[in-house]
């Protein structure tokens, strides 16, 4: 099976070229990306626990799931297909913000992406796919926020970075479509 190619893009997230996965990891190339928040009705943020063999940041806590679209795929629908990948379920998603973070790994490699950020909404219990998923949990946001900061070593890099600069707006964000 071919290695999944990443999006190469600029800072203004204009495709520049394709990569394979790895090799952008490796080399630190900025490429295209999206993360995944999905709330509940009592204001919790679904968090998944990375499958303990992922190539990084295995048995961390992040977000309720992420990955890189594919060349020709939306943000949302990439997020879509991604959810229904790790977690099992779909639900109606919306963009919100995009930034660029870049963090290296203790294996060498480099995540270096421009990150979409997209919300959504379910109450349900997901269907996790063991290969990509540990475990779940829902947790308040402002529990999220508190033990992030006890206990960062739990937590993804990129997950740290969007509660570190984007809190506010997401909460916010998402509250007003409650």
């Amino acid at each position: 099976m071919e290695e999944e190619k990443v999006i190469l893009v600029n800072e203004k997230d204009e495709q520049i070229g394709l990569m394979p996965k790895l090799e952008a990891h490796e080399k630190a190339v900025l490429h295209r990306a999206f993360s995944v928040f999905i709330f509940n009705n009592k204001n919790e943020l679904m968090l998944q626990q990375r499958a303990l063999d992922k190539y990084h940041s295995p048995g961390l806590w992040t977000n309720t799931c992420c990955s890189h679209q594919r060349e020709g795929e939306s943000n949302i629908d990439a997020g879509k297909r991604r959810l229904q990948e790790e977690m099992g379920f779909v639900v109606d998603l919306k963009e919100s913000i995009s930034f660029i973070y870049k963090a290296p790994f203790d294996n060498g490699l480099t995540e270096h992406e421009l990150d979409h950020v997209l919300l959504g909404t379910y109450n349900g219990e997901p269907k996790i796919n063991l290969d990509e998923v540990a475990n779940w949990k829902w947790m308040p946001l402002e529990m999220v926020k508190s033990d992030i900061s006890k206990y960062p070593k739990l937590y993804t890099e990129w997950f740290k970075v969007i509660f570190d600069k984007f809190y506010e707006y997401i909460n916010l964000n998402h509250e007003s479509e409650s």
